[in-house]
């Protein structure tokens, strides 16, 4: 057993995964398809912006048919299928805006690998994957666009998990208790990524945005704390409020009644359901005040 870096950070993440043998051996063990890169780049961005939001891909790779973007998502925000649904379009949008025809050049693969256990069970899978392909009314793919977007959930790995990409999943979940027993990951690239892991290559730059990495983790569970220790606080405090509020009315609705039956004020079963349905405290008051002078149960109740 190993320690090493968790893969959950973006730096180290980026760092192991733009190896070029590295990134093309797990690309084509995700999508089931021979791809080759000849260059790995980091926050990479399109030298002409598509659309109003200027995406930034962790990793991306082209060769000569496959167009590669990978991204790690390890804190799931609410709108990661919106989003990366958008990273994908934008992927294959951008190629028809240098071109004389829509045609795609590239096919398009987006891989986004979330490293936090889901909450909700719809969500409880290791891979899932959309694609644009038409289907017919048969039921049949019509093979003219080859684009996917493919979702990995290490923490989710089943029975069901594709052997390719179970390998490096397994890796992936392994490192995040930080520690890896790297006897189990026999494959040369498995074991380059460890070696990578391991964090002694680290450049001073790369320590930093880990440092800062995990300090905006450790903010983000914080806060997340702070805000079920908070709910949890109100949430006792108002029961403990609504508790004291209800004794309150049930000690003024049976003042009413008795002070009435003292004064020889009968109440009828309409004025006792008023008084019972009552929930304002000076309500009832004004009505125990009016007691005295009345002959009458609606002369006190009203």
């Amino acid at each position: 057993m190993i320690k090493v870096v968790p893969l959950r950070y973006g730096t180290i993440f980026k760092k192991a995964f733009s190896d070029i043998e590295v990134f093309s051996r797990f690309v084509s063990d995700v999508v089931g398809a021979n791809v080759r890169v000849a260059k790995v780049e980091q926050e990479y961005r399109y030298p002409d912006p598509v659309g109003r939001v200027n995406v930034t891909y962790d990793l991306f790779g082209e060769d000569v048919e496959h167009r590669v973007i990978i991204e790690i998502q390890h804190i799931r925000e609410n709108d990661f299928f919106d989003r990366f649904l958008h990273y994908h379009a934008v992927g294959i949008v951008e190629q028809a805006t240098g071109q004389g025809s829509y045609v795609c050049g590239r096919t398009v693969y987006t891989i986004v690998v979330l490293t936090t256990e889901p909450r909700d069970e719809k969500l409880r899978f290791s891979v899932a994957v959309s694609d644009v392909d038409p289907v017919t009314e048969q039921g049949k793919k019509v093979g003219v666009y080859q684009h996917r977007l493919v979702f990995l959930n290490p923490r989710v790995i089943n029975d069901k998990t594709p052997p390719g990409v179970k390998q490096w999943m397994e890796l992936i979940a392994d490192s995040l208790d930080e520690q890896v027993e790297e006897s189990h990951y026999p494959d040369p690239l498995l074991q380059r990524v460890i070696g990578v892991i391991r964090g002694q290559s680290l450049s001073p730059d790369e320590a930093a945005a880990l440092k800062d990495e995990a300090a905006w983790e450790e903010t983000k569970r914080d806060t997340r704390l702070e805000g079920r220790l908070e709910g949890r606080l109100e949430g006792k405090l108002e029961g403990k409020l609504e508790g004291i509020r209800e004794g309150m009315l049930k000690t003024a609705r049976a003042i009413l009644v008795k002070l009435a039956g003292a004064s020889g004020l009968a109440l009828d079963e309409a004025a006792l359901a008023r008084i019972e349905a009552c929930e304002d405290i000076e309500t009832l008051e004004r009505w125990t005040l009016q007691v005295p002078g009345a002959k009458r149960a609606e002369e006190a109740i009203n």
